[in-house]
């Protein structure tokens, strides 16, 4: 059995929280030993598959020994990140082991990588980014903090994608093409130019369908 030398707590109890808390016990040293409420103290009555449900405001009896990751899917989870940095948490960045990280690639705090993934060369990924599974990132691409990529979407080399942006399961976004902060790019859908800041696009080619958003 390899020794522990992490102790990860996930921020969020719904049902995404279960399943990162499974890919992250493939990870070896690394171990979850809790789940971490913030709006419903009832949630903290009974464990989750087995592991403790911590009320919030206890956090800072967990700092010194402890690192999170967020594992609320929405791209409005920099609140509860903040609040948890706040009562002195550090944050863990996690890759399951059947994933690709190239060694020019950057990853910021609190991004978690699910399995079957890759990030090409030079590639930098923002802070409390989730790659869902078998996300594709090409080379000296950028991705911004708290950007969402769903399952199999796949981001061309050269490719930004903006801050707190969701990107649906499928899509794809070509080499070279800039998608803005708080947008929603629809699942199969193909960007293949410039997508603004705060819309929603859909369809292939992708198209605006909604203005005036903030992420999802």
């Amino acid at each position: 059995m390899s020794q522990v030398r992490r102790r990860i707590l996930i921020l969020g109890t719904r049902t995404f929280a279960e399943e990162v808390a499974e890919f992250i016990s493939d990870i070896p040293g690394v171990q979850v030993e809790g789940f971490v409420e913030n709006m419903e103290p009832g949630r903290c009555a009974a464990p989750k598959v087995g592991l403790p449900v911590i009320w919030v405001d206890d956090l800072p009896e967990y700092a010194a020994t402890h690192e999170a990751v967020c594992a609320l899917s929405t791209t409005k989870r920099s609140t509860f990140t903040t609040q948890a940095a706040a009562l002195g948490m550090r944050f863990a960045t996690l890759v399951h082991p059947t994933s690709l990280v190239a060694k020019s690639a950057t990853l910021g705090p609190g991004t978690i990588v699910n399995a079957l993934s890759a990030v090409g060369a030079q590639a930098h990924v923002g802070a409390h980014v989730i790659i869902n599974r078998g996300v594709l990132i090409g080379h000296h691409s950028r991705i911004g903090d708290y950007a969402t990529l769903s399952p199999g979407s796949n981001i061309a080399g050269c490719s930004e994608i903006g801050e707190a942006t969701w990107v649906g399961m499928g899509a794809i976004v070509l080499d070279h093409t800039r998608v803005g902060s708080h947008s929603i790019v629809g699942s199969g859908a193909v960007v293949t130019k410039d997508v603004p800041s705060r819309v929603q696009v859909l369809g292939t080619p992708a198209r605006i369908t909604k203005e005036g958003i903030d992420g999802k």
